[in-house]
């Protein structure tokens, strides 16, 4: 049962609220939940052991030809990592991001060792990224990534070289009510996810 033709539905898009309700297809949990919100515990902590946990799901990420060209600092609320990286910050990012318990920037690797240039560095680092936030989310821990911030502030503060540049800064910890936001805030936390119907998502498939 081959050559399977794909209509454009351009109906109202797949929406889905904060516990991962209206999913269209069975997913696993873990993806059906995940959720990326603004609002997190500034009283909670992440601990160690599940900070390395993160870590190695986006170890453990396939890269091209396992060049694995990504790199993290991960930064602690209440420590100077953590003021440093939060400091860079721009926009609402700058209100909500430091009650997060960790903040975690993901640095890729433009080139190789040989000074050739990693074609694949950006997809590799977002799958690792990616890993990262099911592993969160695994943990009962939440993920919400940010392009917001001033790059080259940041590379100068962490004393990054050339090669290595700040790509993504996640925010990770427990969830807090939104109403621990401000108006604003609370009123975008409580939006419902948006996602194009398949028929949209997919060009052409068997």
């Amino acid at each position: 049962m081959c050559a399977r033709t794909v209509e454009p539905n351009h109906a109202a898009r797949t929406t889905a609220n904060s516990d991962g309700a209206a999913a269209t297809t069975s997913l696993t949990p873990l993806l059906l939940q995940r959720w990326s919100p603004r609002s997190f515990d500034r009283l909670d902590e992440v601990s160690t052991a599940e900070t390395d946990a993160l870590l190695e799901a986006a170890r453990w990420a396939p890269s091209s030809r396992n060049g694995q060209s990504r790199r993290f600092v991960v930064g602690r609320r209440g420590c100077a990592l953590f003021e440093r990286i939060a400091a860079t910050l721009s926009g609402r990012n700058a209100v909500w991001a430091p009650n997060a318990a960790l903040l975690v920037v993901g640095v890729l690797m433009r080139t190789d060792e040989q000074g050739r240039a990693l074609r694949f560095a950006e997809y590799d680092l977002g799958q690792a990224v990616g890993h990262m936030a099911v592993q969160a989310e695994a943990l009962g821990l939440r993920m919400r990534q940010m392009g917001g911030f001033d790059r080259n502030a940041l590379a100068a503060s962490l004393a990054l070289d050339a090669v290595h540049e700040p790509f993504v800064v996640a925010a990770v910890g427990r969830q807090a009510p939104a109403g621990w936001l401000d108006a604003e805030l609370a009123e975008r936390e409580g939006a419902a996810r948006e996602r194009l119907p398949l028929a949209d998502l997919v060009l052409a498939r068997d």
